[in-house]
């Protein structure tokens, strides 16, 4: 079967909840829990009908010295005996968990799937998060000290010499994306930002400076899977996932040809758009994961939103301003939202989920399709997805 293509029955969401982003006192499992209750609150299901649960989460054991997680919530929302699953893709398990739970649904495996997203982050230094995070690198670069934010400034400096784009390109995707997350009472950061503040902020990995970079966040997000004809038992409009597909690229970022093309991103994306037999002229709104400002130009164009290295000029027009004709991190995206590892790509869907059903308040758009687009590492694997309103 090719990546991408259709298993089942059609599979629809029908709850999704947020928790608040940012250095939070609860630990891992108390944000786990008051993502899921709150989703299924959200959907009006009883927790014992749910009959798979997948949870979301990159390093519980390295951030906090907790594993079994998904036994744990499993039990705290009354979901015994449905089966349990942790999923770890990295900085994309969110995105593998949808992939997870989309699957247990689409093939008659299960009626009812939960699936919550979370990470417990703040409460370790800087350097002792950045080293957590480091090790999805491959060993031999990690043992050279190789981090994400250097792979960052490296592909940025490249991206900006070779297409001509001007530096102030990068600070206007922070600029945007901060003016989003101001709208967004759940998100990491609620202020704006000018571009000479961006600009003129310290430096992290040359070109990229402090507000290039997301923060380290904790947060937890959920959303409650099953088919099409159980979601209307629930409500007269849901969303269904139209297209979804998973792809990796190299683990030795070196060893690609094009550290401006980011393979993965692009082999997910034209699956999800060949499964939901739909095109990047279709969306109506995205939700990229940048991570770094320069990640959102390179998923743009490699999702086909942008011809390569020409991403910077539709930004400079303002086409993924909230009311341009892309908006692209309406809910403020990793770089004002946050970055819960195991939850980003959960909740990169939830921002979709509620754009589609006109539930995202002052981030409203005019939207009827969707894509999220989770990343883990600098492009290792990568899950996309087409959310569609349906009824």
């Amino acid at each position: 079967m090719a990546p991408g293509a259709a298993v089942g029955m059609d599979v629809a969401l029908i709850g999704a909840s947020m928790t608040r982003f940012g250095q939070r006192e609860e630990w891992i499992l108390d944000l786990l829990a008051e993502a899921g209750r709150a989703c299924l609150a959200d959907a009006g299901v009883d927790g014992a009908d749910v009959e798979h649960c997948f949870v979301a989460n990159m390093a519980s054991g390295e951030f906090e010295g907790q594993t079994g997680i998904m036994n744990a919530l499993a039990q705290d929302l009354g979901l015994v005996p449905a089966y349990a699953q942790r999923v770890d893709q990295t900085s994309a398990s969110g995105g593998g968990g949808m992939y997870a739970a989309w699957q247990s649904v689409a093939s008659g495996a299960s009626d009812m799937t939960l699936l919550v997203g979370g990470e417990k982050m703040t409460h370790r230094t800087t350097a002792e998060s950045t080293d957590v995070i480091a090790s999805i690198t491959h060993p031999a670069e990690y043992k050279h000290g190789v981090t994400l934010p250097s792979f960052a400034g490296l592909t940025a400096r490249a991206y900006l010499e070779r297409f001509d784009a001007p530096r102030e390109s990068l600070a206007r995707v922070a600029v945007k994306n901060h003016a989003n997350g101001a709208s967004n009472p759940k998100a990491q950061f609620q202020k704006e930002v000018d571009l000479e503040t961006v600009l003129d902020s310290p430096m992290v990995a040359d070109p990229l400076r402090l507000y290039d970079f997301c923060p380290v966040t904790d947060g937890s997000a959920a959303l409650l899977f099953c088919p099409a004809d159980v979601a209307r038992e629930y409500a007269d409009e849901f969303v269904v996932i139209e297209g979804i597909a998973g792809a990796t690229d190299t683990h030795v970022v070196h060893e690609r040809e094009d550290p401006t093309v980011m393979g993965a991103v692009r082999d997910s994306g034209t699956a999800a758009f060949e499964m939901a037999g739909r095109d990047p002229d279709d969306v109506d709104v995205a939700e990229l994961h940048d991570m770094f400002t320069i990640l959102e130009f390179l998923q743009m164009e490699a999702l086909g939103f942008a011809d390569h290295g020409r991403a910077w000029e539709q930004v400079q027009a303002g086409r993924t301003e909230r009311d341009g004709e892309l908006p692209i991190n309406t809910s403020g995206g990793l770089k004002s939202k946050g970055h819960p590892l195991g939850a980003t790509g959960v909740a990169q869907a939830v921002e979709i989920y509620e754009q589609l059903l006109g539930e995202a308040g002052e981030r409203q758009v005019d939207a009827e399709t969707g894509l999220a687009c989770n990343v883990g590492g600098f492009g290792n694997c990568v899950t996309t997805a087409l959310l569609e309103v349906a009824g």
